[in-house]
């Protein structure tokens, strides 16, 4: 068993108390700033834009215009004045059920020369749904993705409309690394290497698989399974200083994880693990076992940890090198202090914001970007006070 340092937060979650209507984001038009205190002094929160239908992913563009996903079905082109465009034509057929719909978008590593994105989404099929994933050419002057072709669909027993994971990483040599939820029901597949459900995959721009993936070649095993043991993972990041790739996901009744994603490696669900079912019923059998990965960090309670990010940027000099995620029934952005791969103390920030954090991204200005969650969600920009 993986004995990496395991970082647990017991602390009870409570909702801060709002004193002013006045304090909150969530009553500011577009433009407006609200201030919030951090270890980096005081950060001003914009409201860059809203309106927004469950946004779920947003990816800059060179020019710092924005792609952002909603869940719904639909990618607009957000500028960073707040500009939004109409959606965007040629995006597939989307099961917008449940937690289901279009969700992560990344743009190519050689996108100022190929327009080329990356996306998933959650498709219909039989009884139920599964992930796919999809190229397309970004035509924004037109309003279009062009040549859209779906790379890799999700093998296994369906969703209903939960745990579709979704997020996609893109390595340094080009490959994809795609997190694939276990649909909530048959959790135990996540253990079963002849299908995909609850597994992280990695494959090819194209959807080929790479040779050296750690199961090609092994006789009832997917060969795009990287990892595998994962529930719903909501956040997929490589670290741009050691090339590791790091993931969070959703325990049940707590057990919130932050892994460090090996090749090949086992991460427990439902085996092992920190939480207990909805009902309270016991899940697992120990929090540990021999051959099984130990998360980086764990939540106690729960905080549904959604997207991820390193910081680099010099806007905050005092969070360089800091994992950043959002949060969802915690409702604030949180920060990681790291060590090399442990994670040594954390921070909890806007969390008078009240807001479901979906996503974050540092920006090419250096300050990190934010999406809400919620019918009327907005994009907003944090960067330290200018009082």
């Amino acid at each position: 068993m993986n004995r990496t340092p395991v970082v647990v937060v017991t602390t009870s979650l409570t909702v801060a108390t709002v004193l002013t209507a006045s304090f909150l984001v969530a009553t500011s038009t577009r433009g407006e700033n609200t201030s919030f205190a951090s270890s980096a002094g005081q950060l001003d929160v914009q409201a860059v834009a809203s309106g927004l239908v469950n946004p779920w992913a947003l990816a800059f563009l060179p020019d710092g215009r924005m792609l952002v996903t909603e869940r719904p079905g639909r990618m607009r082109v957000v500028t960073p004045e707040g500009q939004v465009s109409p959606p965007l034509k040629g995006i597939p057929e989307v099961w917008a059920s449940g937690q289901g719909g279009l969700l992560d978008v990344v743009t190519d590593k050689g996108f100022a020369q190929n327009r080329t994105i990356h996306f998933c989404y959650a498709e219909r099929t039989g009884g139920g749904g599964r992930t796919a994933v999809a190229r397309a050419t970004l035509n924004d002057g037109e309003g279009r993705l062009d040549d859209v072709k779906v790379v890799f669909r999700q093998e296994g027993p369906l969703s209903s409309g939960n745990h579709y994971g979704c997020r996609i990483a893109q390595a340094g040599d080009g490959n994809l690394f795609i997190a694939l939820g276990d649909h909530f029901s048959p959790r135990d597949e996540a253990q079963n290497l002849g299908n995909h459900i609850g597994k992280i995959i990695r494959i090819g721009p194209d959807g080929s698989v790479p040779p050296d993936n750690p199961f090609v070649g092994r006789d009832g095993a997917k060969p795009e399974i990287w990892s595998y043991g994962h529930r719903n993972e909501q956040g997929l990041a490589i670290d741009p200083a050691s090339g590791d790739l790091w993931e969070t996901e959703h325990g049940p009744r707590g057990g919130d994880e932050v892994n460090i994603v090996g090749k090949g490696k086992n991460y427990g669900w439902p085996v092992i693990g920190y939480g207990v079912d909805y009902s309270g019923a016991k899940i697992h059998g120990s929090t540990g076992k021999e051959g099984m990965e130990q998360p980086a960090k764990y939540w106690v309670p729960s905080i549904a940890p959604s997207g991820l990010t390193f910081y680099t940027a010099k806007l905050f000099p005092k969070w360089s090198g800091s994992l950043f995620t959002g949060a969802l029934s915690g409702r604030m952005l949180v920060r990681l202090q790291l060590d090399g791969n442990s994670v040594t103390s954390e921070e909890r920030l806007l969390q008078n914001l009240n807001e479901r954090i979906r996503d974050v991204r540092q920006g090419p200005d250096g300050a990190l970007w934010l999406l809400t969650d919620s019918s009327a969600g907005r994009i907003l920009r944090v960067s330290p006070s200018a009082k």
